[in-house]
């Protein structure tokens, strides 16, 4: 098991606090007291990459609940998924509804559970609320909740665990009623793409997300204490700055807290008191 990978499976929070360990690009594991929730981990190797993955998919063995919010590969890796469910046997895995089939493919029948936004999910000490994101799997499909008879391919989790709700928000834009819904769930720690989109990157078939201006507005208008930058640094070309989000945070929300973790390193947030 390497450094970072044994750093992660022996840590242990105080009650009332999670660990964050970033993956790079979405990918986070939330250690709890007594559970470990990964979300959207992609750990298989793309040329395109800037950094190797910080740990192997089978070094996951410590995972309880494996969460992806969408399909692209950056958030579903498939080709990961086979060693992360025979390294972590007791893992469940929770995916958008219209994505189960092809999940289970890879990671066993009866193991992947179908996410719906309202309709909480209980796994042992956590509590997975499913949000509706703003996506699409190609620009010709965005921008939109990608429903699929009526189910939502786009999702972002409100995760509570251990007294801390932490929102991953996937790949998304600010869609009306957003910061209203994220104010009602009560979030403490959100988890935020600030890559942007533009033409350029559109043209190339990429599709966009919150900008770093757009994400701390919705910092401010959500009422969210801590927020986290992700999916800014792993293509280059398809790259954002933690740096402007860290700097509109300060003049649009400056009660909020903006904690930008190193490359690859945990950090820890509390409850509120």
């Amino acid at each position: 098991m390497s450094g970072y990978a044994g750093r992660i499976a022996g840590s242990r929070p105080t009650s009332g606090s999670v660990w964050l360990f970033w993956l790079g690009q979405a990918g986070f594991v939330i250690r709890g007291t007594t559970m470990a929730v990964v979300v959207d981990a992609f750990l298989s190797a793309r040329p395109d990459r800037t950094q190797p993955a910080p740990l192997a998919a089978e070094e996951l063995g410590f995972a309880d609940l494996v969460l992806a919010t969408h399909e692209h590969r950056d958030h579903l890796d498939l080709p990961s998924i086979p060693a992360i469910a025979a390294a972590a046997r007791g893992a469940r895995f929770v995916v958008p509804e219209p994505l189960v089939e092809r999940t289970a493919e890879a990671a066993g029948a009866g193991r992947v559970i179908g996410a719906a936004p309202g309709t909480a999910i209980e796994l042992g000490a956590a509590t997975i609320m499913p949000v509706p994101a703003c996506h699409g799997v190609h620009v010709a499909d965005a921008y939109t909740f990608g429903l699929t008879e009526g189910e939502h391919r786009y999702l972002g989790y409100v995760i509570a665990l251990d007294g801390v709700r932490i929102y991953h928000a996937g790949d998304t834009i600010r869609y009306d009623g957003m910061a209203e819904r994220l104010r009602a769930l009560a979030i403490d720690v959100a988890l935020l793409p600030v890559n942007g989109r533009d033409a350029q990157r559109e043209a190339r078939d990429l599709v966009g997300n919150l900008s770093a201006d757009e994400a701390a507005e919705l910092v401010r208008d959500a009422g969210i204490p801590i927020a986290v930058p992700m999916h800014y640094e792993l293509f280059a070309h398809n790259a954002g700055s933690a740096g402007r989000f860290v700097d509109r945070v300060a003049a649009l929300a400056p009660w909020a807290t903006v904690l930008v973790p190193g490359r690859y390193t945990g950090i820890l947030v509390s409850a509120p008191a």
